[in-house]
């Protein structure tokens, strides 16, 4: 009955929004590969692959109305597997966009907090926004880039995690120490700076995002900067493909993320990197890998340090799995988000390293209470602490 319904699709009377879905969804064959390599597939209501069925004969009803979408980590696992180049993620995205729109079903409550918190308080932890810099406070040199200034060749964009979540604030930490140690003309928007707006694109509100990008760029441009850095792989996809594309205009300053910052300061010989005796492993976050294409900036900045043997995982790369603190999921399943991290922890452990590192607060965030909770001795850094580490041992 379903598969009739499928081939009967160009005679039904549908939206222009349903149709737009049915046709990004035209060249699915139906192999099952969306559904067999998602994180989160057997939690869900309907494996992608039927619900591709569903849209596909027209049902959104049935679809608006499950949880779905709600549970899709956005890690792009499913887009770089797709062998007819479809991009899942992004029908994802458009449901949960006609549900916020009240085309059918209902934002989890959750959900509707978290964003209405985003969008009043400018993070996603609603602390008072003018703190952000509290992560700076016990540093025993406070770098001039800390300081409010009127000009500056960088700034560091330190995004909400690593601003309000005192698990991530040796990341902000480590970075500025770099920076200054490197003599890097840096500064940060302090308590100007807002919320990148990337858990409103999670949760169906893109056009939610304009405020927040508009405001922070303006405030880049103020300083006069010619480069923008992030600690964070989704302020660094939302900066730079996702408000150039929000906005229709690219933006008049570099974005880079700290790795391809560190890989140049490495290089030029700015940073004086002393031995650590270590296997470590790495974990690709989704954002900085699959979605933006960043694997090898890291990977050189870790096996620059003397010392240092990097293990790969068996699933690394393109392949990487999900660390589970993608897509909003934690706000809606956080059993389902740490279930997804106890399985990459598992993966690094079979390395027999006993340091995983990543390049994401977040992701340092999801793996380090996984291994707290699942019992397992290995430590959770981001590149810029190994590199301090590094640094410190010098001294």
């Amino acid at each position: 009955m379903l598969n009739g319904a499928i081939l009967r699709f160009e005679e039904r009377e549908l939206s222009p929004e349903v149709r737009a879905l049915g046709e990004m969804l035209a060249t699915c064959i139906q192999c099952g590969t969306c559904s067999a390599t998602c994180p989160t597939a057997s939690a869900m209501d309907y494996t992608p692959r039927y619900l591709w069925e569903l849209l596909r004969a027209g049902l959104v009803a049935e679809v608006l109305t499950s949880r779905t979408f709600w549970l899709c980590l956005s890690c792009y696992s499913c887009t770089v597997a797709c062998p007819r180049g479809i991009v899942p993620s992004d029908v994802m995205l458009r449901l949960k966009n006609l549900v916020v729109q009240g085309r059918g079903g209902e934002v989890p409550e959750s959900l509707r907090r978290f964003s209405g918190l985003v969008l009043a308080k400018h993070n996603i932890s609603g602390d008072p926004n003018e703190t952000r810099l509290i992560w700076s406070e016990n540093l025993e040199h406070r770098p001039a880039g800390l300081e409010r200034r009127e000009k500056a060749e960088v700034v560091y964009f330190v995004g909400c995690v690593a601003s309000f979540f005192p698990m991530a604030y040796s990341i902000p930490q480590s970075f500025v120490r770099i920076l200054d140690a490197a003599g890097v003309d840096f500064a940060t928007l302090g308590g100007e700076e807002w919320c990148c707006g990337y858990p409103l694109l999670n949760a169906g509100m893109e056009e939610r995002m304009a405020e927040l990008a508009k405001h922070n760029i303006a405030k880049v441009k103020e300083l006069g900067a010619g480069r923008l850095v992030t600690t964070c792989p989704s302020c660094y996809y939302t900066w730079s493909k996702v408000y150039p594309q929000l906005l229709g205009e690219e933006l008049d300053f570099e974005v880079l993320h700290s790795t391809h910052l560190l890989a140049e300061l490495v290089d030029a010989g700015r940073l004086e990197l002393g031995r650590l005796e270590q296997a470590v492993t790495y974990h690709d976050p989704c954002d900085l890998g699959r979605k933006s294409g960043v694997y090898d900036a890291p990977r050189y900045v870790i096996e620059s340090i003397p010392g240092i043997r990097l293990v790969e995982m068996d699933a690394s790369r393109e392949e990487a799995k999900c660390c589970g603190g993608g897509g909003n999921v934690e706000m809606v399943s956080p059993e389902l988000t740490a279930a997804v991290a106890a399985r990459r922890i598992e993966q690094a452990q079979r390395t027999g390293a006993r340091t995983l590192v990543s390049a994401c607060q977040q992701c340092k965030r999801t793996l380090m209470s996984a291994a707290r909770r699942e019992r397992v001795r290995m430590r959770v850094w981001d590149v810029a602490e190994l590199v301090w580490r590094s640094m410190e041992a010098l001294r």
